[in-house]
């Protein structure tokens, strides 16, 4: 079960590969939208299943010393592959405008934070506003996340509607994944002082030094 969380950001990674080439080639709207959600629901439980069973450190995998920036990777990657679609197959004013947004956002936002791009809480440059100004870099990480998260569901809209469903289906869809992103709105609002354990013990660290 150890091994689970990495199978499973493997998995996202992969799909998101197979989503690409079917941006490509072209492939139905309704093939894009479920590949994503499948891809979704690994995200959300790899990171559980990291914590529920951990590696022993001293049989910890040399790999997963870069288990962070492998599922970022992985998060890039597939929500590349959905902009890419609505770019190519649906809306391209709007695809291009989502995109030029998060290649701004991502780059500019890991800069500021982080002092390097495809940052990590922990492996931020000495003078990053990680490390100067923490609960400033904290808030420029939350509100990125938020949109983030509005970004990527608008993306998931247009691909939605782009479907040839019945109507009732896409509302249906809609009002059920308005009601997913409601909660995880709240429930990002309430891990607002805990972005991550990494993070949390960097600031635990700049804590101890200022004293």
């Amino acid at each position: 079960m150890r091994y689970l969380a990495d199978i499973l950001t493997l998995s996202r990674l992969i799909i998101a590969c197979i989503m690409l080439v079917l941006d490509i080639i072209g492939a139905p709207a309704e093939v894009i939208f479920i590949l994503f959600i499948i891809a979704e629901l690994t995200d959300a439980f790899d990171g559980t299943c990291a914590r529920k069973w951990p590696f022993p450190k001293n049989k910890t995998p040399k790999y997963r010393k870069y288990a962070a920036k492998f599922d970022m990777f992985a998060d890039v990657i597939l929500c590349g592959a959905q902009v890419l679609y609505v770019i190519n197959q649906v809306n391209r004013p709007v695809g291009l405008a989502i995109a030029i947004y998060y290649v701004i956002s991502s780059i500019g936002g890991d800069l500021l934070v982080y002092g390097k791009v495809l940052g990590h809480p922990d492996d931020c440059t000495k003078n990053s506003l990680m490390k100067k100004n923490f609960p400033f870099a904290k808030k420029i990480i939350l509100a990125r996340r938020y949109l983030y998260a509005t970004c990527l569901g608008v993306v998931n809209i247009i691909i939605l509607f782009a479907t040839s469903w019945p109507l009732p289906v896409k509302i249906s869809l809609f009002i059920f994944g308005c009601s997913i992103y409601l909660f995880v709105w709240f429930f990002l609002r309430q891990r607002r002082h805990n972005i991550s354990r990494d993070a949390v013990d960097i600031e635990k660290k700049l804590s101890k030094k200022a004293k």
